[in-house]
């Protein structure tokens, strides 16, 4: 384990160390864990749990939509922040499975959008998009389910990894993300659709 004490030291010791997974605090001297979350997303996709002492949801909305994939608010119990470590750390490992298997997963078509899980990736219209491994895996579910409302606390607990100690919107954050990115026109989603006072599914355009 590594420790940092600001901000710059933090993005020193990612470049340096490329750890596993990066515990960020929010509140850090020289440059903030916000800034610090903006610019390893720049090249890594290494799996951020945030800190914060504050509860507000503009912070919690700011550090997810930058590239954290989880958070935590002060105080916090040591069980809580070991569950989301490991869940983070699974959830990133589970790639991996299939190529040690040599196993070959056929491609996902929804209309204009392919997702690729072997290689991890995602294009609309034959142009690739960048996606976090968070944003990859929700898309990837539902996508496996497609036409299927999945609640918000059973993505929780099967993209995420863990149930108790979760927080809705964090589900909430990364589907909004994920319409920037996929959607023509986020404001009215074609793929990705909300059933009121259910939660999400994936639906193709083109079989409606």
């Amino acid at each position: 384990m590594y420790v940092a004490y600001d901000g710059e030291e933090a993005l020193e010791q990612v470049k340096e160390v490329d750890p596993d997974l990066i515990i960020l605090d929010l509140m850090l001297p020289k440059m903030d864990g916000l800034e610090v979350a903006r610019e390893v997303r720049k090249t890594k996709d290494t799996p951020i749990i945030m800190v914060t002492a504050k509860d507000s949801e503009l912070d919690k909305v700011l550090g997810l939509e930058l590239g954290a994939d989880d958070y935590v608010t002060k105080p916090f119990s040591n069980r809580e922040l070991v569950a989301r470590v490991k869940a983070n750390l699974r959830r990133q490992a589970a790639p991996s499975s299939s190529d040690d298997q040599n196993e070959v997963t056929k491609d996902i078509e929804i209309g204009d959008l392919v997702i690729h899980p072997d290689a991890y990736s995602v294009s609309k219209r034959g142009e690739s998009i960048e996606l976090t491994h968070r944003e990859f895996e929700l898309l990837h579910y539902l996508a496996q389910h497609i036409g299927q409302v999945m609640t918000r606390e059973h993505l929780l607990q099967t993209v995420w990894g863990y149930d108790y100690f979760g927080d809705v919107r964090t589900v909430d954050v990364t589907v909004r993300r994920l319409r920037e990115k996929v959607e023509d026109n986020p404001s009215h989603p074609a793929w990705l659709v909300t059933r009121r006072g259910v939660g999400y599914y994936l639906r193709n355009p083109e079989n409606e």
